[in-house]
């Protein structure tokens, strides 16, 4: 990931400033045509909202995009925010492979089967 100072644009408002406002729609009017609510969109739009990946279907057909492109900007959105709002992931530690003498140590401690 490329770091950056500056987040993301949330989806919504590129359906926003790209879609809707260009083409004059009314966030009913995609609503409708999406087949969803309207509450669904306005918190799309107003950016309280994220798009799943049903939604990305659904805006891909309506406005002849790709899936890809909506959920690869809500991923990048969410990605930054993950890594700017919280440092707590970053107290996650490498996990290391065990060296060979480490697991032969663990196998001999197993309880074993007395039946054989």
């Amino acid at each position: 990931m490329i770091p950056r100072k500056r987040p993301p644009t949330h989806p919504g408002g590129i359906l926003k400033r790209h879609y809707l406002e260009p083409l004059s729609l009314a966030i009913s009017q995609v609503a409708v045509a999406l087949r969803v609510s309207r509450k669904t969109v306005s918190k799309i739009v107003n950016e309280r909202g994220d798009v799943t990946p049903d939604m990305a279907l659904r805006l891909a057909k309506a406005f002849r995009t790709t899936p890809e492109l909506w959920l690869n900007l809500q991923r990048n959105y969410d990605l930054w925010h993950a890594s700017h709002d919280s440092k707590a992931w970053q107290r996650a530690r490498i996990i290391r492979p065990q060296s060979h003498q480490t697991e032969t140590a663990f196998a001999s401690q197993a309880p074993r089967n007395k039946s054989l």
